[in-house]
C-alpha cells in the first residue's frame, strides 16, 4: 500500500482515516478540499491551478489522499494502488458530520490553512449547506461506486469497502500490524 485513495460520503470519515493511515504507513497526506479551497471560500475546482496542485501532490511514490472530487479522479486513480471506500450508513454519516460541524463553529477553527471558518448560517440555513450537499449526494455516490470501481481502468486498485465504524477500526489495525 504506497498510494491509497479514501473515498465516502461527505461525513463518513475520510481525512481522519486518511490522517491515520499516513502515520501507520509514513506517507504525505493529502487533502483534496485544502488544495481546492482559498481564503473567502473561493472554489477552485475547475481551473488549471487546481488540477496543478493536485498532479503536484500526487506526483511522488508514497502518498494517502482524501476526497471525492470527480475533477481529480482521473489524476489519483490512475496513480493509485488502494481504494479505501468509507461505505458508513447515512445515519453514521450524518451523527459525524453534525458533530464535526457543531465543533468547528463552537471552537471557530479555521480550514485548510486559509481564513474559512464554519458558521451555523452557512452551515443549516444556506443553499450552500454541508448537510443539503450530504443529502443530495449521499445516495448518488453510494450507486456510483460500484460501477467506477468496477470499470477495467480501474482493475489495479486494491480496493477494502468498509461498511461500519468497526470494520474500519479492524481495518486500520490490521494495516497498522503491517
Amino acid at each position: 500500500m504506497e498510494r491509497v485513495v479514501v473515498i465516502g460520503v461527505t461525513g463518513a470519515g475520510k481525512t481522519t482515516v486518511a490522517r491515520r493511515l499516513c502515520e501507520i504507513l509514513d506517507a504525505p497526506h493529502v487533502e483534496i478540499d485544502a488544495l481546492n479551497w482559498q481564503d473567502g471560500w473561493v472554489d477552485t475546482v475547475g481551473t488549471p491551478e487546481f488540477e496543478d496542485r493536485v498532479r503536484e501532490a500526487v506526483s511522488g511514490d508514497r502518498w494517502v489522499v482524501d476526497g471525492n472530487y470527480e475533477r481529480t479522479r482521473s489524476l489519483t486513480w490512475p496513480r493509485a494502488d488502494t481504494i479505501v471506500w468509507l461505505d458508513l450508513p447515512f445515519r453514521t454519516a450524518l451523527a459525524r458530520l453534525l458533530r464535526r460541524t457543531s465543533r468547528r463553529i463552537r471552537t471557530g477553527e479555521t480550514l485548510w490553512g486559509t481564513t474559512n471558518r464554519e458558521s451555523f448560517r452557512g452551515s443549516f440555513l444556506s443553499k450552500d449547506s454541508i448537510f443539503l450537499w450530504q443529502l443530495k449526494t449521499y445516495r448518488r455516490k453510494r450507486r456510483a461506486y460500484p460501477e467506477l470501481l468496477a470499470d477495467p481502468a480501474f482493475g489495479h486498485l486494491t480496493t477494502h469497502r468498509l461498511r461500519s465504524p468497526v470494520a474500519v477500526a479492524e481495518f486500520l489495525e490490521e494495516v497498522g500490524r503491517g
